[in-house]
């Protein structure tokens, strides 16, 4: 949020810093989305089994992912300030948390095949989960990497690099995929495990590529001379900020992973729907995504500025654009459900009606939750901006955990609702979380517009 008067102003320096944002964060899911839609191709079972193992990946990766989303609102506040040292420190202690949290989270991709059975999900499906974990888990570290990097240059407004980093493991990860999951070119057919293979090729050059361009084009930070010395003060600061976004990230995240397991209950017919359904909702919360980076972005550099008018109104413009998004997300889940399904299946696959069918449903349910949706995820990145990370973390875990699985649970399995009821409780919970994150944030500017810029 600038010092800019007007809301044009504020929506023009919004779209500069928001639309490679938003397309970086586009393209990163397009990875996980280009894996499912070949997978759907090669096979129902395939594709079960990379939503499964996808899930556990993601919900980890996204809690670890926590310390990089601290980085950017200290990064964007220190910059404003012009604290070039503090940029510095606050960046590489990032690296540290988040390669620690990746090393500590490994034993659970290798031993995951029981913790699928524990939780269960059917016996084949678990075993070619576990083995696309066997190949794919150990990217985590670098994954969590590229994510500190990209926190660092979007605070210091640097996106366009980082639109095109991502563009470019999209590419790589569609001829990987090509060539080794159905096995063309004359290398092996691998299925899940190609996909596998895939992914943690793309997460490891897209972070040599980010840390190169690091190098290179901020040698005022000298992010990577004696990166190994430890510096404590600034890895508790970033710390005590990342953990509570880490839980936050784990209580929504977790939301999403529980209820796969439960349509996992229910079959792999409606856990591959649920899969389809789950991507091509994703996709539209990946906007909502970049503009939440971008709200706390400009928040940060607005709280480093007192400026509490430029917060009110920068906030305003990205609920606004968000509102935007929402409108015809809605319009594409009413109107195109069974296309959109479609997408992902091959039109040979004896499967297909089934699984369609049961995916116009739960896009019906989605549709209801959207507004919802990207009401929390804006509100938690205008929070982040004026690093404000405990209380939401506790509303998040409330909403999810003591409404939303519980909702869930009871509409899909207890009324007989079966994927829709899973859904709706889902929206339950990310409307609670909204509402109370939204009205967090109104007390924020009641403060700031009182002169009183505290938690």
């Amino acid at each position: 949020m600038s010092d800019a008067i007007t809301y044009r102003e504020h929506l023009r320096a919004t779209l500069v810093l928001g639309l490679p944002l938003v397309g970086s964060h586009v393209a990163q899911f397009a990875v996980q989305l280009t894996d499912a839609v070949m997978l759907g191709w090669y096979g129902v079972e395939a594709l079960a089994a990379e939503v499964l193992a996808g899930t556990l990946f993601f919900v980890l990766f996204i809690m670890g992912s926590g310390f990089a989303w601290a980085v950017m609102p200290m990064v964007a506040e220190a910059e404003a300030a012009d604290a070039q040292a503090r940029v510095r420190r606050v960046t590489r202690m990032g690296l540290w948390l988040s390669a620690l949290f990746g090393v500590a989270v490994l034993p659970l991709f290798i031993w995951s095949g029981p913790l699928f059975a524990l939780l269960g999900q059917e016996p084949r499906i678990a075993a070619l989960a576990e083995g696309y974990l066997l190949i794919a888990g150990p990217g985590i570290l670098p994954a969590l990497l590229v994510m500190v990097l990209k926190s660092y240059l979007a605070a210091l407004e640097r996106t366009q690099v980082v639109l095109w980093v991502t563009v470019g493991a999209v590419a790589v990860n569609i001829v990987i995929n090509y060539a080794l999951i159905f096995g063309n070119w004359g290398l092996p057919e691998l299925g899940v495990r190609g996909a596998a293979v895939a992914s943690a090729t793309v997460n490891t050059v897209s972070f040599l590529m980010l840390a190169g361009y690091a190098a290179w084009a901020t040698p005022e930070h000298a992010l990577f001379i004696r990166l190994w010395r430890p510096d404590w003060e600034a890895f508790g600061q970033v710390f005590r900020l990342g953990w509570p976004i880490g839980i936050t990230n784990l209580a929504e995240m977790g939301l999403f992973a529980a209820s796969s397991f439960m349509m996992g209950w229910l079959g792999a017919l409606p856990l591959a729907a649920h899969g389809i359904a789950l991507q091509v909702t994703s996709v539209m919360f990946m906007v909502h995504l970049g503009l939440s980076n971008v709200a706390t972005v400009r928040a940060g550099r607005a709280m480093g500025r007192g400026d509490g008018e430029g917060l009110k109104r920068g906030a305003a413009v990205v609920l606004a654009l968000s509102g935007a998004v929402v409108a015809l997300t809605v319009a594409a889940f009413v109107l195109l459900p069974g296309w959109l399904m479609g997408l992902f299946l091959s039109p040979d696959d004896p499967q297909r009606g089934a699984v369609v069918a049961i995916g116009v449903g739960l896009l019906a349910a989605a549709a209801l939750f959207q507004v919802a949706d990207a009401a929390q995820v804006i509100a938690l990145g205008l929070l982040r901006g004026v690093q404000d990370t405990r209380v939401p973390m506790v509303i998040a875990a409330l909403s999810y955990w003591a409404v939303g699985i519980p909702i869930s649970y009871v509409l899909g399995f207890v009324l007989g609702w079966g994927g829709v009821g899973v859904w709706l409780g889902l929206a339950a919970g990310l409307a609670l979380a909204g509402v109370f994150m939204l009205l967090r944030f109104r007390g924020w500017l009641s403060r700031m517009a009182g002169g009183v810029p505290s938690a």
